[in-house]
């Protein structure tokens, strides 16, 4: 009997490995959602991709098109590939936060594209949007790439070399809103500064209230408040270009006045905090929290600006 044992506590050791079963990702069979998720790790933040490494940041794991369709509606892919179902499918990471899921994904086509693409959804599950973030068949002249930080915000940048060894770049932020989209919160560029067109968002807003109107510098740095719907608050816009055109910056938002003549902007879920003041016909901007995704690194919203006179309304014959 002594001589079994050995074989016997090989047998024991042997048998919780026997009972695990590989996860089908295929899409063949009805896949549990923390299965699903599962083949997707943690993603190290921040973190950044090149579309020349596009295809080296992907695990080896590969998802079947069927298995995504389990999670995600059909329209939320063909937007994104098109109607190729025979792509393939690799995880590349996820970002867990207090109330959504980032899953990180690269789509592979027949014609050997790779697209790298983030999904959102809830804690349980349900899709809510989704974006594009990179492709490896981008315009040649330019180095694309994406950076992740911890919020998190998704910079998508381009960039080359101009004349007399001047980086020429574009870079745009994009984050996750409480409303359910994505929204740019970064515009940042040194390519064709002089042609560049600054559109007011806000623009056509009602103007009636004591502060509202326009302070300016000039045609690139100014602020804009309108009318807000809430008593006590002002909808703004704010754009500004130093350093002759190196670091911008631009803010839009809602600022709530504290009393007569101070007021602050605090996003929900944004760490920009922004404090206004008022006197006599001018607006001081100081910038209190963390804005760095609204703006360039070496500039801040800090600034005064003067009222404009308002156009005076077409009398009617």
């Amino acid at each position: 009997m002594k001589k079994w044992w050995p074989l016997l506590l090989l047998a024991i050791i042997a048998l919780p490995g026997c009972g695990d079963k590989k996860i089908d990702l295929s899409g063949e069979t009805p896949l549990k959602a923390a299965d699903f998720t599962a083949a997707f790790p943690k993603l190290n933040l921040p973190f950044s991709v090149a579309d020349t490494n596009i295809t080296k940041v992907a695990d080896t794991t590969t998802i079947g098109y069927k298995a995504f369709l389990q999670f995600f509606p059909d329209s939320s892919l063909t937007r994104i590939i098109g109607n190729d179902k025979k792509m393939v499918i690799h995880p590349v990471g996820k970002i867990e936060k207090e109330k959504e899921v980032y899953l990180l994904v690269n789509f592979t086509t027949h014609k050997k594209v790779t697209r790298f693409v983030v999904f959102v959804t809830d804690k349980k599950n349900k899709y809510h949007a989704s974006k594009e973030l990179l492709s490896s068949d981008m315009e040649t002249a330019y180095t694309h790439a994406v950076s992740i930080n911890r919020e998190p915000t998704f910079l998508i940048s381009k960039e080359k070399m101009g004349k007399e060894n001047v980086v020429q770049f574009t870079r745009t932020g994009w984050v996750y809103n409480s409303v359910g989209i994505f929204m740019v919160v970064i515009n940042d560029s040194n390519e064709d500064l002089k042609k560049a067109n600054i559109i007011n968002p806000i623009d056509t807003l009602p103007r009636r209230n004591k502060y509202s109107g326009d302070y300016v510098h000039d045609k690139k740095n100014f602020i804009s408040l309108r009318d807000s719907k809430k008593p006590g608050a002002y909808l703004f816009f704010v754009h500004f270009e130093k350093n002759e055109g190196s670091c911008t910056g631009e803010l839009k938002g809602e600022m709530k006045m504290k009393n007569a003549t101070t007021a602050q902007y605090t996003g929900n879920g944004d760490p920009c905090i922004v404090d206004f003041n008022f006197e006599d016909n001018a607006i001081t901007l100081k910038e209190q929290g963390s804005c760095g995704n609204h703006r360039g690194i070496k500039c801040f919203f800090d600034d005064t600006f003067l009222k404009k006179k308002a156009p005076r309304p077409n009398k009617k014959k």
